[in-house]
């Protein structure tokens, strides 16, 4: 399982949010490529990026940013969600060097475009479910829909999607451990790999989920943990690849 560090743009800064709010940011670094370098030097195999601006206008709006960490490190897979509504976006952001995009809001909205977008950037795209009580939220978590998760992550088996991004609205920020049991449940019900997001206070909670046994998780987001110190990306990684080498038959 990979720790994924997010780096979260808002404003061009790297922040964190609350539940999602926009108001309740808490500022990190003024400057995201020097906080990217950290997390790399700190052994990490992939970020996460969250252009928070874009996820509520619709559209990119701290592109530049992710465009210099993705040029500064050319070989290391990079994931960004936030705002990506067109093909267009998506060509922009390959051709930059990011690895896979993200599509949330237009993935409830309109789940025919992750189908269109899977065959024109086969591998690239990871869909973000961001949820509720079980139900898909959108528009930068402004919005919950009347979706089911589990529902919506099935429709996308056939399509090619490379993973699955689930968050848990109600634990994200609030360093009070995510969701293992539906994250579980999410990984079992589907075929598409997951990626564990939201709440992840510290080495505790990467033991919980690696005690779900669920094979298809294969990540786990954090953000709010790293930047307070309750968790080091380093010695959780190493203890997921320790937990992986034990568990070999």
């Amino acid at each position: 399982m990979l720790i994924i560090p997010a780096i979260d743009l808002k404003d061009g800064a790297c922040v964190r949010l609350r539940q999602g709010r926009m108001d309740d940011a808490t500022v990190f670094s003024a400057d995201p490529v020097s906080m990217a370098a950290k997390w790399v030097e700190g052994g990490c195999r992939r970020l996460h990026l969250v252009d928070l601006n874009g996820a509520f206008e619709g559209q990119p709006v701290n592109g530049e940013v992710v465009t210099a960490i993705a040029r500064r490190y050319p070989n290391l897979p990079i994931q960004i969600g936030g705002g990506i509504r067109s093909l267009e976006t998506i060509e922009h952001y390959v051709k930059a060097g990011v690895s896979y995009v993200i599509i949330g809001t237009k993935a409830v909205k309109q789940p025919e475009f992750v189908a269109e977008a899977c065959k024109a950037f086969p591998g690239k795209v990871i869909v973000g479910l961001d949820a509720k009580d079980g139900f898909v939220a959108t528009d930068g978590w402004a919005e919950v829909s009347t979706v089911q998760v589990i529902d919506l992550a099935k429709r996308f088996e056939a399509d090619g999607v490379s993973a699955i991004v689930y968050t848990d609205i109600a634990k994200d920020g609030m360093m009070q451990g995510c969701n293992v049991p539906f994250t579980a449940a999410l990984a079992a019900a589907t075929k598409i790999p997951v990626i564990a997001s939201g709440g992840i206070h510290n080495l505790g909670d990467i033991q919980a989920l690696l005690d779900a046994k669920a094979p298809g998780i294969i990540g786990a987001i954090t953000g709010r943990a790293i930047y307070e110190g309750t968790l080091d990306v380093a010695e959780a990684q190493a203890f997921c690849d320790s937990y992986a080498a034990s568990s070999k038959p």
